[in-house]
């Protein structure tokens, strides 16, 4: 199913919460989108148009999912972004872009990926609504560094033109974006869930959309040792009820996903975020086993970063052979 314009109507424009404002004022509606965005240049088309804005806003740690229209023809000069990549994608009317060299024409198939260093400059139609999701600069390209196993090789520079219509993974990585907008999910109340979102969000547009930056070397033989793997499996012991991604643990092994990912599945038959999915059911075993009376299955699961239930209940079923509400009832 597609992101229609109709869906992200539904979740962000009916949620009160995340609406950051409406304004008919030029300066005003400059102001406001600065707080989340960037100073800029923001000029109306034409005699006597007025504004007429409104954008909701989500930020969720290192990511942040934005609609914004501004009700007329506008240009938009924020120069390069500097401090964080931007996907934008219109859902509805179109925009001409200058993206560092490039000129581009957007609308709902095509999507524009804004690179920190590009000098950008914007003219949106009046009826352009624009999606747009913000990655941290530098977030992104430690996550890029995680996958290759190395520091990246220059700025990491992605392909501007992207028809994210087309892309399955991004389609459902922003279904889980307005997902999380509409209910109000906050970074500091699901540390554990906030990680995962934000390392999937930057490992979806690193593997769909073309960028400057070689694809990570196949692994050698050698490339993954047994101290690797035990560093690893020491470090998800000790902090398995705190976030934790797969690019931190390609930092703690001091090497790439794919290299850990095949040194665990030859020294544990299992990935290492599987290893992790099992210490996490183990604790979650162990406070249902010594629960006091405000102890439910729901609680300990979302304690320990389940958050879909349904999910989490034959994963349980499945290690420990008993449902966790018979868990529950035993102890």
């Amino acid at each position: 199913m597609l992101l229609s314009p109709t869906t992200v109507s539904r979740a962000m424009l009916g949620a009160p919460a995340r609406q950051l404002f409406a304004s008919r004022d030029l300066h005003e509606t400059r102001s406001m989108i600065a707080r989340v965005m960037k100073p800029h240049e923001l000029r109306t088309v034409g005699g006597g148009q007025r504004v007429a804005a409104r954008m909701h806003h989500a930020a969720l740690g290192e990511v942040a999912i934005s609609r914004l229209s501004h009700g007329c023809t506008v240009d938009i000069d924020p120069g390069p972004l500097q401090d964080f990549y931007l996907v934008m994608m219109p859902l509805a009317g179109h925009a001409r872009v200058q993206c560092g060299p490039h000129t581009l024409d957007s609308d709902t198939r095509q999507a524009v990926v804004v690179s920190p260093s590009d000098a950008l400059r914007m003219r949106w139609s009046a009826d352009c609504d624009q999606l747009m999701v913000r990655i941290g600069r530098s977030f992104l390209e430690r996550v890029l560094a995680a996958r290759r196993g190395r520091p990246a090789e220059g700025a990491l520079q992605f392909a501007p033109a992207f028809d994210w219509q087309a892309s399955a993974a991004w389609q459902c990585v922003l279904r889980f974006l307005v997902d999380c907008a509409e209910s109000g999910l906050e970074p500091t109340r699901q540390p554990l869930l906030m990680a995962q979102l934000q390392d999937m969000v930057a490992a979806t547009l690193l593997a769909e959309q073309p960028h400057n930056q070689q694809p990570p070397e196949a692994p050698r033989r050698t490339a993954v040792l047994p101290r690797h793997v035990r560093r690893v499996q020491e470090h998800l012991r000790a902090h398995a009820h705190e976030p934790i991604t797969a690019t931190q643990l390609a930092e703690v092994a001091g090497c790439s996903l794919r290299s850990l990912h095949s040194g665990f599945q030859a020294y544990c038959g299992v990935s290492p975020m599987q290893y992790l999915r099992d210490l996490r059911l183990d604790g979650v075993r162990a406070d249902l086993l010594a629960g006091q009376g405000d102890t439910s299955v729901s609680s300990a699961a979302l304690r320990w970063g389940f958050g879909h239930l349904g999910r989490f209940s034959a994963d349980y079923k499945a290690r420990f052979g008993e449902a966790p509400s018979q868990t529950l009832r035993s102890h």
